[in-house]
């Protein structure tokens, strides 16, 4: 289960980062081209486009699945490396007294 939500996970990471590279920015009209003011940028925003949408939802899907990776880690497993370490420590061996001639 875990290595399907890593799947899911990869795959819409890659794809919300394809379609946040696609879209253009708030100011991509002429007058902001050349250094001129915009009346875009404190105007009504219109209407949302599906590129929009789909990085809603892209996003939201993302979320969940860190969400859900980090419910599933902090619960642990039983091979986790702290759990299958020893409980006790080994002294090294005392070296024998020299014999006495």
């Amino acid at each position: 289960m875990v290595t399907a939500v890593v799947a899911i996970q990869i795959l819409v990471s890659i794809m919300l980062i394809v379609v946040v590279l696609i879209q253009g920015g708030e100011n991509v009209d002429m007058a902001a081209a050349f250094g001129g003011s915009s009346q875009a940028a404190f105007g009504p925003r219109g209407a949302v486009t599906t590129l929009a949408k789909i990085t809603w939802v892209l996003a939201a899907i993302f979320m969940a699945a860190c969400v859900t990776l980090a419910i599933w880690a902090s619960k642990g497993t039983s091979s986790s490396v702290l759990q299958n370490m020893p409980t006790h420590t080994q002294t090294a061996p005392v070296a024998p007294a020299p014999a006495k001639k």
